[in-house]
C-alpha cells in the first residue's frame, strides 16, 4: 500500500508582509508607549519578530529576553528557566510572543512579570492563533491572525528546525513528526 501523501508547505506570510506587519505594529507600540518601553522577548520562537519589530519602534526600547521550559500537561506546570536580567518594575513592558495558541504560557509570563510591578503590561505576538484558545487571553498587537495549522519559520521551529526561514509557513506536523527535516530541502532551496 503506498504512504499517504503529504501535502507541501503553505506560504502564510512572505518578508515583505512580516516587515510591514512589524512596522505597523512597531508604530502602535511607540504610539502607545510615547516615553518608551521594554520589549520582554520569548525564547526562542520570538527572536527573529523582536529582532524586525524593535527596529520599528520609534520610542525609546529595551530589550529583555526570557524562557519557560515547554508546558508539561503530566506535571501541570510552566517554569521559568531564564528569567529577566534586571528589575522591570515601574516600566512599560510588552511580552513578545512568536506564537500565541492556548493562552497557557502566555498567562503564566504575564502573571510572572506583573509579580514585577511594571507600569504596564501588554502581549505582542507574530501569530495569534485564537482557535486553540484555552485562557482567555488579550492580545493586545497581532502581527497575523493564524489558521488552526502547524507553523514554522520567521523564529518559529520543528525540534530546532526551520527558524531561520524568512517566511511564516504552514506545514504537516504529523508528517514532521515522522520526519523532522522533511521539508528542509524544498524550503530552504531558495524558495523561502
Amino acid at each position: 500500500m503506498p504512504a499517504p501523501s503529504v501535502a507541501p508547505p503553505e506560504l502564510l506570510a512572505g518578508p515583505d508582509e512580516l516587515e510591514a506587519h512589524a512596522r505597523t505594529l512597531g508604530a502602535a507600540i511607540s504610539a502607545d508607549h510615547p516615553d518608551g518601553v521594554t520589549l520582554v522577548g520569548v525564547l526562542k520562537g520570538s527572536v527573529v519578530f523582536l529582532s524586525d519589530l524593535a527596529r520599528h519602534v520609534t520610542v525609546p526600547a529595551r530589550l529583555e529576553l526570557v524562557a519557560v521550559a515547554p508546558y508539561d500537561g503530566a506535571a501541570g506546570r510552566t517554569r521559568v528557566v531564564k528569567d529577566l536580567d534586571r528589575s522591570v518594575s515601574g516600566e512599560h513592558l510588552v511580552l513578545v510572543s512568536g506564537i500565541v495558541d492556548t493562552g497557557l504560557t502566555a498567562d503564566f509570563l504575564l502573571r510572572h512579570l506583573a509579580d514585577q510591578e511594571p507600569a504596564s503590561l501588554r502581549v505582542c505576538t507574530l501569530a495569534d492563533k485564537r482557535a486553540r484558545r484555552i485562557l482567555p487571553l488579550t492580545v493586545h498587537y497581532a502581527a497575523l491572525d493564524a489558521p488552526d495549522a502547524f507553523l514554522i519559520g520567521y523564529g518559529l521551529d520543528y525540534a530546532g528546525r526551520y527558524r531561520n526561514l524568512r517566511g511564516l509557513w504552514t506545514a504537516d506536523g504529523s508528517a514532521l513528526a515522522d520526519d523532522p527535516d522533511r521539508y528542509v530541502a524544498q524550503l530552504h532551496g531558495g524558495r523561502t
